[in-house]
Formats: structure tokens, sequence, C-alpha cells
């Protein structure tokens, strides 16, 4: 059936990242005839694996290589992609979208899937050029041309985007200084110890790494040629790369009337307060949580696509989840309340000729927190104890030895 002379309803997404996608492929799986669907994304390409932005940059992949829905994958499934023309407006009265080139349509129900959006530190030069964000396939692409041309580079930002970006323009040639404000690398996901670590496997490859350092301001004239902190440290920089964090993309909807907080606020079937636009992804708000992690959107997409598909018994209910990360190589794995309290106990392994740390927080007889750094095998199993809240004091002297150890002692 030609969607130009459908009756079907139509659908609308206003996103075409992860997020988006994924909730269209799942809708597809349910109801693949419901919806007449229209995919606008910024972006002139088809949908394509952020998370492997890193390998590219590194040069590792291609970018066919991250490719999930290539345009032919929309051809096959009837649905008009609109890409390189983001949506500028909606109008909730009229049910419509228009689109920065002037394009109108209209919609039964709209999808808002737009993700988030790098947020630069506004000091002065920030507007330089060769001072970039890592967000996007045109992100590295500019940091690929400015490898061949340029050898100094600065990363602003010590989490995993940054170092991630860090390790890929090392991986390129250049000299690579990483400027982190926080005490310690990645403090959402490591504890101290394991942070320490990670500095030190990453300063023997090359990286410079410095801790409680202020950006005070970018200098250059046309192009961005240092930065210099607020204790007065000038560090070459030939290219500068924020990496500093993300903000929830919500202004369209916030223009448009959605109730919207820190995100837009949805409810437990990703409905917003306008039932007849959805949103999922980074740019939501759910019972004041925001989502950055994979896991959460996939549960999201389920929700939503079946909520679409009219078979609407599905509700969203944030789960705990666990952080396995390849950080150039190394591996890192997190979940739960790794920190801990003054009920808290800790069990610690340190191997430093394997290059292997654990530590494990119990309340009680139950495992409430880990983080592993360099031996993550049993990462899942500890993750899968913490969820259950299963008691685990007869394995004590031999919880930190991982789930073999611990079921030789049960048999």
């Amino acid at each position: 059936m030609n969607a130009r002379t459908s009756i079907r309803p139509r659908l609308v997404v206003v996103g075409n990242g992860m997020a988006g996608m994924r909730t269209v492929e799942e809708l597809l799986a349910l109801a693949p005839e419901r919806y007449d669907i229209t995919v606008f994304g910024a972006e002139p390409h088809g949908n394509y694996n952020r998370i492997l932005l890193s390998p590219v940059l590194a040069g590792e992949k291609t970018v066919d290589d991250i490719m999930l829905n290539p345009r032919e994958w929309y051809a096959r499934n009837g649905i008009e992609l609109i890409a390189g023309d983001p949506v500028v407006a909606i109008d909730r009265v009229r049910r419509r979208v228009r689109s920065q080139s002037g394009r109108e349509v209209g919609y039964d129900r709209l999808l808002l899937a737009t993700g988030s959006r790098p947020f630069i530190v506004p000091v002065p030069g920030h507007r330089l050029e060769g001072v970039i964000a890592f967000r996007d396939l045109q992100d590295v692409e500019a940091m690929l041309a400015a490898a061949r041309d340029h050898r100094h580079a600065v990363v602003i930002g010590g989490g995993l985007l940054g170092l991630e970006a860090a390790n890929g323009l090392l991986r390129q040639g250049m000299s690579v200084t990483v400027v982190h404000v926080g005490e310690a690398l990645m403090e959402r996901q490591l504890d101290k110890p394991a942070a320490a670590l990670l500095k030190a496997a990453l300063e023997r490859r090359g990286l410079r790494i410095l801790l409680n350092a202020n950006t005070a301001e970018l200098t250059g004239e046309a192009r961005v040629t240092g930065v210099r902190l607020e204790d007065g440290t000038a560090i070459p920089a030939d290219l500068v790369v924020m990496a500093a964090g993300v903000r929830p993309n919500i202004d369209l909807a916030r223009a448009a009337g959605l109730h919207c907080e820190r995100a837009i606020v949805v409810d437990d079937t990703m409905q917003t307060f306008d039932p007849r636009i959805y949103a999922v992804g980074e740019c939501v708000q759910h019972r004041r949580a925001t989502f950055g992690l994979v896991a959460p959107i996939w549960d999201q997409a389920r929700v939503c696509a079946a909520h679409l598909a009219g078979a609407g018994h599905r509700r969203y209910v944030q789960q705990a989840t666990a952080t396995k990360l390849k950080v150039t190589g190394l591996d890192l794995y997190s979940a739960g309340d790794f920190i801990g309290g003054k009920d808290s106990e800790d069990l610690v392994l340190r191997d430093p000729r394997r290059g292997v740390y654990k530590r494990l927080v119990l309340q009680g007889d139950q495992l409430v927190g880990a983080v592993l750094y360099g031996d993550v095998r049993d990462g899942p199993w500890y993750f899968d104890l913490i969820q259950s809240g299963a008691p685990v004091s007869a394995w004590r002297s031999r919880l930190l030895f991982g789930k073999a150890q611990c079921e030789a002692l049960a048999a």
C-alpha cells in the first residue's frame, strides 16, 4: 500500500537515533501494518550505533561497520526517512510538525526521541575553530581531520566519553592531555582505588591526565591554540574536545508546551502529558530520573512500542543497572551501591601484578555493590546477587574469588 494514499494513522518520529529506531523496530515486530511511519533525522544518514563512535575514531571500525539501519532498511519497511532535515516546531493543535526546510507533516501519534546534546563549557574561547564535542559522526570526522594536520589535543572531561576520545586521538598520533575537574576519573562508575589504577594504566599508554583541573579559558585568534587552567597552567592545543557531560535535548518539546523539568516528563507508558505524544531515550524524565545507558532505554522502547501497537499492558519500571565498560581495552564493571556507607562492609582484593582490583560492598548478609577492574568475568553473577538480595554470608570467605569458588564450596 502506498503510504501517501493510505488511510492508516500516521506515526511521526522526531529523532533517527538508537532510542527512536529501537522503538520503531519493536513496533514493526508487534504491528507492522498499523501505521504509516515518517522519521525525521538531523543527520544525513541512516541510524548508526553511537556507542561505537570511539572505535571509528581509533581506526578500528568504519562508518559502514556501525550502521544499524541503512537507508535500504527504511525503504524495505515502508518508512519515509527525511534525513538531514530536523524538526524545528510542533503544532499540537493542528497535529503537525515542521522541519528546518519548511516541510510539514501531520501526525496521529508523535514519538520524540531527540536524545541529548553535549555540554559545552562556556569559558572564553569556546567558540573558536577547533573546539568540538564528541557526539556524532561529524564530530569524529572533524577529529580525524585535525589529527591529520595538527599535533596537540586537549580533552576536557575524564568520564567514559572523554577517555575514549583521548584514546582515539592518541591512536591517531596526537599528543593528548585529559583535563578533568574531579578528583578521580570516571567517578560515577568507579571508586577511587579503581580510578587510580585506570589513570596509571592510561598514563603508561602515553596520555597526560590532569585532575582537579578547572579550565579558565581557551586561547587563540581564529583557531584554538591552547588551554589555560585556573592555576595558570598553559597547555598547547590545536584541538579541544568537550566531553564534560550531556543535557537532555528538550527545546523542541518545551516550545510545544509539553511539560518538561530536567527532561520531557513521561508516565509509565512513555506518554507525555499530551496523550498523542510519546517520548523515549535520553530526552525523557521518568519519576524524576533521566537515562543514559542502553539497557533502560531498550526497556522504554519495548513499553512505548507496545502502547503504540495497541497492546498497552506494559509499564516501564526502572531497574537497577550494571555498567560494563571497556575503556581503551581495559575492562571495568560496576553495579549497585559501590561506595557504601557507615553500616556497610567492604571486601577488597588487590593484585597489582595482574592488574586486578575487586571491591564488594556488603550490607548485613547481602551484597549491595561491586567494582571490578581488570577481571570482570564474575560481574553478571555479582549483579544477580545484588538484584536478588540473596544471602551471601555462607560464601563470605570466597566471595571475592567469584562464582566458581563459591559454588565449589556449596557443593
